[in-house]
């Protein structure tokens, strides 16, 4: 299969290309600069220019691809609206092409747009009062290709991919306990945080495109684990002390009182529906183990 990927040279995206590549796809990237250009190329992948603003660019990826995988998001934290704007103009389009033709679309979303304080599976609602409402809209507008002829999934990351040289919540994490001198949680740190190791997430994303059918909801989640045991893996790798913060506390200790939220909240999810449908399995290192044993705590995770 020929896919056009977006977000292809981001964080999870060069795991999920090169995922591509090995089981036998050819893959072109959508490529905003030139080391993105460079970074699909040592994967084997063929640069395309242009970015999620650029419409015509997107159609064109498209229009030449056998499906579409839609990784790409970002933009400015402080206008959440305007980056919910550009995500699901982006799907629009993309789908849009595609329609008609019966071809795979996944899309990516994350499992915190679940409702919080519970396990959600594949088959609950997303919370529009929630944590990341915000990518509640791309979901949808994904999904309604469904009924026009496409084969569209929805993936649903865990908040945490982990693995090398990850810049990501525990990348920052472990250099916010670096810089303060203390590793820190949120209440009594009973929350649990959903992770999934970078390549295990690379297999449900090629699945989603290779088998999942229309209307298919996704959860790359391998496991959730109470935030406190994070924190705890952290301090005592680096040597520091753990300490419990207060909402209030958080919400400066932190980089963002967006991360202060974020690492309170209960949000866990199962990914049963996910294992059962596409026969996936996750097989890489959990996530203590990778903080422990990974590039964790051994060099600070470089944007």
């Amino acid at each position: 299969m020929h896919v056009f990927v977006t977000g292809g040279s981001g964080l999870t995206g060069p795991a999920v290309v090169a995922e591509l590549i090995a089981a036998g796809h050819t893959v072109t990237g959508l490529a905003r600069s030139d080391a993105a250009a460079a970074r699909l190329e040592s994967l084997g992948a063929a640069p395309h220019p242009g970015s999620l603003d650029d419409l015509g660019s997107l159609r064109a990826g498209a229009e030449a691809a056998e499906g579409v995988l839609h990784m790409a998001f970002g933009g400015d934290f402080s206008d959440l609206d305007d980056m919910m704007r550009r995500d699901r103009t982006a799907i629009e389009t993309l789908g849009g092409v595609l329609a008609g033709s019966g071809k795979p679309f996944v899309s990516t979303s994350g499992t915190l747009v679940m409702p919080a304080g519970r396990e959600s599976t594949e088959r609950d609602e997303p919370d529009p009062a929630g944590f990341a409402a915000f990518r509640i809209a791309g979901e949808r507008a994904c999904l309604a290709f469904a009924g026009q002829g496409v084969r569209a999934s929805v993936v649903r990351l865990a908040p945490t991919v982990h693995g090398p040289r990850d810049h990501g919540f525990i990348g920052m994490l472990v250099d916010t306990a670096r810089k303060t001198g203390k590793s820190a949680y949120v209440g009594d740190g009973a929350n649990r945080w959903p992770a999934v190791h970078r390549l295990d997430a690379a297999v449900v994303f090629r699945l989603a495109l290779e088998e999942a059918p229309a209307g298919s909801v996704l959860h790359a989640t391998a496991e959730n684990v109470p935030f406190r045991s994070i924190a705890e893996t952290i301090g005592r790798g680096l040597g520091l002390p753990v300490v419990s913060l207060t909402p209030d506390e958080a919400a400066t200790h932190f980089v963002s009182p967006f991360l202060a939220k974020a690492y309170g909240t209960d949000a866990p999810a199962s990914s049963a529906a996910t294992r059962e449908l596409l026969g996936w399995s996750p097989r890489h290192p959990a996530l203590l183990d990778d903080v422990a044993n990974g590039d964790y705590l051994h060099e600070v995770a470089a944007p």
